[in-house]
């Protein structure tokens, strides 16, 4: 719901010989909220002696009251994102004498961090980053919530720690970018003047008063211990009937607005749960999907919408829309590394900014969910327990890849996305299940297919996984551009934080799905070579120039051109994202005008 941009301490001569302006100051703070400018509605800021905080606000929970930065007494808030239980916290709150003047859920975080200390974060359900000055010594205090969803970034420079929500508001610092890891907390220091408890002190200590320095951060939840509190859940039907429940229940929290509802409809069976469960559960909601014409998304989006009589915007392209410009925007908004990734930018950038343009603050979204009911062919090459780890290591990285894209680009229209799949409740029981639930007789996410079959068309359930970049046809116009992409990526400069690098699906697949072995070859063989990409141009050219083709009319060598190049373009492109699958149609990026249907 917002875009945090914060600069704490007075300057001065640091390591690095900066002046006291070089880190920091008047003019690298309006920068700095100048570059989150897209992620709300209106700007917000506080200046207090040795803090500069500020926040670009996208008004969705108690629009008039809920202004940032939040001040409580001893505390400064800037937080960005959704708590989903705040309305429980905030009764119990209240029953130990805590008082309230907004409804929001911003002063949730304030009133349960004074209460409770770092302890506040463990009972937080939501997808959130914030940061919390200390106003009587200037300590700063770093959350994130467990997945990753909302992102957290920071830098050290003369003296000063900056903080942001993104990548892009930290360059202009010009020093190393950080990361706050998903599920990590901490104060930026030393922890010698605080004393932690039911509520945080300040306590005498040599380094109480100093300025800021490396934050600090320690794990408040454990991604890869995922399921192990609980016993497996093994029976089809009762595991089938538990998934129902939490899916239901996660996507409840996630529509409880007044505001209208979005969803991202591919037709596949992510999004197509979704789309059905807010149509039950919300008033006003519309779905919106991409495609070229003729693609399989808009086949299968539009006849589902037109059976449950739900308001569809379709985001029709054509293959030649497509340009560098159109990839150079997308890199630059999503700040993303790996290239299948960044492709699926390219495909999402058009959905957002008709959410945009509709007055569309809140959607949902499928993303996650191949990662934990196994909808990626990776899963079925493996061992259980292998397997087991391996859904764990993508959890684990999907704050980089998937979440890292769907908050970038929506927030970069002003619309707030919501991951039902990973909440922490469907998360837990994702990986009760064994491997044997989720992929069955050859069929990806096989439990989630049974749990919803009362809900969904038999059309739907069958529909095999495609990627979203393929299954929209978009995928092959945006490969042509492959070979730019991390040059565009480190124009912007990005690599303050890290570089393009080989997609991981595809060294698993080289490395014969051995995760140690991947994992250790993503830090040797970091990008394609000059022969890699020369080859995978040569995929697309041939992929585009049988399209081409075909949309000209000349069917009879377009089909045979097609057929060839289908298989040329499979073997070719190593940018194929986690199902490695090939494209089927092309579109292009640049929206002509929606279609509303």
């Amino acid at each position: 719901m917002c875009g945090i941009a914060l600069i704490v301490g007075r300057g001065g001569s640091g390591s690095d010989g900066a002046d006291s302006e070089a880190g920091g100051g008047e003019a690298l703070f309006a920068t700095m909220l100048r570059e989150l400018r897209p992620r709300g509605e209106v700007t917000e800021v506080a200046r207090e002696p040795g803090v500069l905080a500020g926040v670009r606000r996208l008004r969705i929970v108690d629009r008039e009251r809920a202004v940032q930065p939040w001040t409580t007494g001893r505390w400064l808030l800037c937080y960005n994102g959704e708590i989903f239980n705040y309305r429980q916290l905030r009764a119990e709150l209240a029953g130990l004498g805590r008082t309230f003047r907004s409804e929001s859920d911003t002063e949730l975080v304030a009133e349960a961090f004074d209460e409770w200390g770092e302890d506040a974060v463990r009972r937080f359900r939501g997808e959130f980053a914030f940061a919390i000055v200390d106003r009587t010594s200037g300590r700063t205090y770093l959350a994130r919530d467990p997945v990753g969803v909302k992102p957290l970034y920071w830098s050290l420079r003369g003296g000063r720690l900056h903080v942001a929500s993104e990548v892009k508001a930290l360059v202009p610092v010009r020093a190393r970018v950080h990361e706050v890891p998903p599920g990590h907390h901490g104060w930026a220091g030393s922890r010698a003047g605080l004393e932690s408890g039911p509520a945080l002190r300040l306590v005498a200590g040599p380094r109480a008063a100093q300025g800021p320095q490396l934050p600090e951060l320690t794990a408040y939840a454990d991604l890869s211990r995922l399921g192990e509190n609980a016993p497996p859940l093994d029976d089809p039907a009762e595991a089938a009937r538990v998934l129902r429940l939490a899916v239901e229940d996660s996507v409840r929290v996630r529509v409880d607005t007044d505001l209208p509802v979005g969803v991202i409809l591919s037709g596949g069976l992510d999004s197509s749960i979704v789309l059905s469960l807010v149509r039950q559960m919300h008033p006003d909601c519309v779905a919106l999907t991409i495609g070229a014409p003729g693609s399989d998304d808009l086949v299968y989006a539009r006849r589902l919408c037109a059976e449950l009589g739900v308001r569809h915007e379709v985001i029709s392209v054509r293959p030649g829309d497509i340009r560098a410009a159109d990839v150079r925007e997308a890199i630059r908004m999503s700040e993303l590394t790996e290239y299948g990734d960044i492709i699926n930018a390219v495909v999402s950038v058009p959905l957002f900014a008709r959410a945009r343009d509709l007055g569309i603050k809140v959607v949902l979204t499928g993303d996650g969910s191949d990662e934990l009911f196994g909808g990626y062919p990776m899963y079925e090459r493996n061992g259980a327990d292998r397997t087991r780890r391996l859904f764990l290591y993508m959890i684990r990285n999907l704050h980089r890849t998937e979440l890292q894209r769907v908050d970038r680009i929506s927030m970069g229209h002003g619309v707030e996305a919501r991951v039902p799949y990973l909440d922490p409740v469907v998360l837990e029981l994702a990986m009760r299940l064994p491997v044997s639930l989720k992929i069955r007789d050859g069929q990806e996410k096989w439990v989630l297919r049974q749990a919803f079959a009362g809900l969904l068309p038999d059309y739907v359930l069958s529909r095999p996984k495609n990627p979203m970049s393929h299954s929209s046809g978009l995928h092959e116009r945006a490969r042509l551009y492959r070979a730019l992409f991390a040059s565009m990526q480190r124009s912007f400069g990005y690599g303050l934080l890290g570089s393009v690098r080989r997609d991981f699906s595809v060294l698993l697949s080289q490395c014969g799905h051995d995760l140690d072995l991947a994992v250790a070859a993503a830090q040797v063989r970091r990008d394609y070579t000059a022969a890699e990409h020369a080859r995978d141009l040569a995929g697309a050219l041939r992929w585009n120039v049988a399209a081409g083709l075909r949309s000209r009319g000349v069917a009879d060598v377009g089909s045979r051109s097609a057929a060839a190049a289908s298989s040329q373009s499979a073997a070719g492109d190593t940018s194929q994202g986690a199902a490695g699958n090939s494209s089927r149609s092309v579109a292009g990026v640049s929206s002509r005008p929606s279609r509303r249907e």
